[in-house]
């Protein structure tokens, strides 16, 4: 048993999921208890330290925010010497340069907001970027990957985490990453659980699938319960108006609409996709273990988003739409545990979409419009912060997909995948 004590709210699951309290003071002690096998996307421990010769990126990365605040980050990003990547050598290493490089890019990129970007992502940044991107098989910018996966410290012996590096925003910055990695590690039973699934469905083994599903039910109750905490520990008015810009790419952005060109790696700009909660490798693997299947154009996106995930995310995607279909396999046994197995499943992951909406309403379209009001006023300084915000981006996801009208298709694609008598009697 595995155990991680997260600064951010209790989470235990008992008859009460979720269990926090919210101090004055933004310190919140909380407790997160996971099994943890091979079975996940996590790395182990994260790496918080590079070799000493790659210093000049950590002082730099480390102080992000205050050099954004100051207008001085570009500054020292172009006196920063070109180091070699060569004297990175494990994995853990790799991941933590590409976390500190695509950071400093995002905070090179928007540290002037949309009206004053760059053309130009100087060598010193650029090549190392590229180099560790292309020994990870990761793309040159900042990724649910690096915000989300590899970000994490332990900061006591107790296992209180914090992050590593951090953006502009303050406690928000915190919460918000924090609870997206609870949500990953709400996932982590259930990614456990689909091989399980698969080789019953190959075995016929009903009993042992039924389980399996009951068990990955369970998990995205508690992705659910997860993500339900966003509200609590993230300002709304600070995401959406200082955050959010900084998690945004270069690829179908108004604000970026000829990409940017990765000095001394290829004079052609190049195009990237932002950060996204499409980049998390476990919905790509329930919707192909449920046989989900997107409309053209959302299926794109989601396809391409598989590309801004690790390499070992991608490949266990891919090997589970091999498989024989799970969905098919319950219709024909005619087994009421198994049948109602599915359904709850599908019941589940359906809730977590319709509540991620929720979130996105909260956090992307309430303050669009309280912005687009304000545009040319400043009453206070939450509404003058949301006014500050990139009016290009006021309908796109930092991915750059049309938010709403993406996640309600995916929200009512997955209705589709409920088995005939439950969609007939669902009024969702």
């Amino acid at each position: 048993m595995f155990t991680l004590c997260i600064e951010l709210y209790s989470y235990r699951r008992q008859q009460n999921p979720i269990l926090f309290t919210k101090p004055k003071v933004t310190v919140h002690v909380t407790t997160v208890t996971v099994r943890l096998k091979r079975r996940s996307f996590l790395p182990c421990i994260s790496k918080e330290e590079l070799p000493p010769y790659y210093q000049p990126w950590m002082d730099i990365t480390l102080r992000i925010p205050e050099l954004v605040h100051s207008h001085e980050l570009r500054s020292h990003i172009n006196k920063m010497p070109l180091l070699s990547s060569k004297f990175l050598q494990k994995h853990r290493e790799l991941r933590l340069a590409h976390l500190a490089l695509s950071m400093m890019t995002m905070g090179y990129v928007w540290q002037e907001g949309e009206n004053d970007t760059v053309e130009v992502l100087p060598c010193s940044l650029a090549v190392p970027c590229w180099e560790v991107s292309q020994r990870l098989g990761l793309p040159p910018i900042l990724t649910h990957a690096d915000g989300v996966l590899a970000n994490w410290r332990k900061k006591d012996p107790e296992g209180n985490l914090e992050l590593l590096v951090r953006l502009p925003g303050g406690d928000s910055v915190q919460g918000f990453f924090l609870v997206t990695l609870l949500v990953e590690l709400a996932g982590v039973p259930a990614v456990r659980s689909i091989p399980t699934v698969i080789n019953g469905v190959k075995c016929g083994d009903s009993e042992a699938v039924a389980r399996a599903l009951e068990d990955i039910s369970q998990s995205v109750q508690d992705m659910t319960d997860a993500i339900k905490l966003m509200q609590v520990y993230v300002d709304p008015s600070v995401f959406y108006g200082i955050m959010r810009i900084y998690l945004s790419g270069w690829k179908d952005n108004p604000c970026m609409p000829k990409g940017l060109i990765y000095e001394g790696v290829q004079t052609e700009p190049l195009e990237y996709s932002g950060g996204s909660a499409a980049q998390s490798s476990l919905l790509h693997c329930f919707d192909e273990l449920l046989g989900i299947k997107h409309e053209a154009k959302n299926g794109d996106f989601l396809t391409r988003m598989r590309s801004y995930m690790p390499p070992a995310h991608k490949q266990l995607i891919q090997d589970i739409s091999l498989q024989p279909s799970l969905r098919n396999f319950v219709q024909q046994q005619a087994n009421e545990q198994l049948n109602q197995a599915f359904q709850v499943c599908v019941t589940k992951l359906l809730a977590f979409r319709s509540y991620h909406i929720n979130v996105v309403s909260r956090f992307i379209t309430v303050p669009a419009a309280r912005a687009r009001q304000l545009r040319n006023q400043s009453r206070d300084l939450e509404e003058a912060m949301i006014s500050r915000a990139p009016s290009a981006l006021e309908e796109r996801g930092t991915g750059g997909s049309g938010i709403m009208t993406f996640l309600k298709s995916v929200r009512d694609q997955t209705k589709i995948a409920f088995l005939s008598e439950t969609s007939n009697n669902m009024n969702l």
